[in-house]
């Protein structure tokens, strides 16, 4: 009986749980699989052009490495799946297991509906090395704080990578085609496989060592860029763990690996916090300012207008969102420091930021987005505190401190010299086409703190 393989967030071959059974399945019976992608046109028009534009290209790797076989079907997956089974004979549909709302809820009403044409879903593996709800404290509950989380997930360990199948007998099935890509002025990274575990091992090379000192550089090309291959399953967290322990073997330094790990961590800490609370990712898990703390109106569309462009007058800020605008991606510190500024210098609230995020991020994922959003507004769990502000002068002059990313990006500034392009508005002639600041950072962050302290007395 043939087996389908419904791939989803895992768009490769090896290290595939739910692709070596269904593969597993096809020889015992000495049948075919189908590889299956079901573009769902709501999740397809509600990403941006960035996201659509490198799943476009990561099918359009997948179908290579398949041999033209992988079958694409545009339409709703709970009628495409059962009528794909129905089509092919299937019995069982093999699946990597989804734990985000949406495809939680697809997931239970797919596999409601396929024993109608004889099959049901199989689940194998996830997109974590430990699925979300596995890591509990020693009373049963979730975790709350994440250093917790990760030593026991630490402790709790995952199994070893999957060997890539020899050979897949893949089945001949009608598709509708790899969707056409749409284009993006964005700056992608190649798609698919084999171009993410090449940047991967590039990475281990070149940029392993001295990750924990550097990574905060986004002046330097120190990080993996993994989080888009990630994203979309590319590459498995534990195809990463596992090299990680190999280069400890071999000598990587040991802050590094465990530094890199811990981001892995986090990954998975976030998607444990959301698979318990589905409703995080639109609503605070907590509230700390009242609520007229918050921008409004007019006020709050030319504030959010303004950091979206680039145009805050604040250099650190204005590189960050640029970058987003340019390469669908932004470096993580910097993400920190614009998340910051829009909640707390302009009282923005975090979901119109998350928002925008999602639209423009190549990488945009509901619970790494919206839980790290919530991190820096301080509504989150083990968020950092409400009072902790991004001063955004002081971290550029921290993190890049020669002023070499703010000038890649801000080309207003690009013959300000050295840590002075980080207060143009402190040099005797200020660029005249670089605008002048939209809040003063030093009032504002009174502003908060006081919001804040009426929070804690409601």
């Amino acid at each position: 009986m043939t087996s389908i393989h419904w791939f989803r967030r895992d768009l490769r071959l090896s290290d595939n749980p739910a692709l070596a059974a269904a593969v597993a399945e096809a020889r015992d019976a000495g049948s075919d699989v189908v590889g299956l992608y079901v573009l769902d046109p709501r999740l397809w028009e509600s990403a941006g052009a960035p996201r659509r534009a490198y799943l476009a290209r990561s099918l359009r790797a997948l179908e290579e490495a398949t041999g033209g076989r992988l079958v694409v079907r545009h339409g709703d997956p709970r009628e495409i799946v059962p009528q794909v089974a129905r089509e092919v004979g299937a019995g069982v549909v093999h699946v990597a297991a989804s734990y985000e709302p949406y495809g939680a809820r697809r997931d239970r009403e797919v596999e409601q509906a396929l024993p109608d044409v004889g099959a049901h879903l199989e689940r194998t593996g996830s997109p974590y090395a430990v699925a979300p709800g596995r890591v509990r404290n020693k009373q049963g509950d979730p975790f709350q704080v994440f250093t917790p989380f990760r030593n026991a997930w630490l402790e709790h360990g995952w199994r070893a990578p999957v060997p890539r199948p020899r050979e897949v007998p893949w089945a001949d099935v009608r598709s509708d085609g790899v969707p056409d890509d749409p284009g993006t002025d964005a700056g992608l990274p190649a798609a698919g496989e084999l171009a993410a575990r090449r940047r991967w091992r590039e990475f281990l090379t070149d940029h392993l060592a001295g990750y924990a000192s550097e990574r905060d550089r986004p002046d330097r090309p120190a990080t993996s860029g993994m989080s888009i291959p990630l994203k979309w399953g590319e590459v498995h967290p534990r195809t990463l763990l596992a090299d990680l322990r190999e280069a400890l073997d071999d000598g990587a330094p040991s802050d590094d690996v465990t530094t890199f790990r811990s981001e892995l961590a986090w990954r998975e800490f976030h998607a444990d916090v959301l698979h318990h609370h589905p409703g995080a990712a639109r609503r605070s898990l907590r509230d700390v300012v009242p609520e007229d703390a918050w921008a409004s109106g007019s006020t709050e569309d030319e504030y959010l207008a303004a950091w979206a462009a680039g145009r805050t007058g604040y250099p650190m800020v204005d590189a960050g969102m640029r970058q987003l605008l340019a390469e669908g991606w932004m470096h993580n510190r910097v993400r920190m420091v614009v998340a910051s500024f829009l909640v707390k210098d302009l009282h923005v609230r975090w979901q119109r930021g998350a928002d925008h995020f999602m639209a423009h991020l190549a990488d945009g994922d509901v619970s790494q987005n919206q839980l790290n959003w919530q991190w820096v507004a301080g509504t989150g769990r083990d968020a950092a505190p409400y009072f902790r502000i991004f001063n955004p002068v002081t971290q550029g002059k921290k993190f890049d401190p020669d002023g070499t990313y703010v000038r890649r990006w801000v080309p207003e500034l690009r013959d300000v010299p050295g840590r002075a392009v980080h207060e143009p508005w402190a040099l005797d002639r200020p660029p005249a086409d670089y605008p002048e600041q939209i809040v003063d950072h030093g009032v504002e962050r009174k502003v908060s703190l006081d919001d804040f302290e009426r929070g804690k007395r409601a």
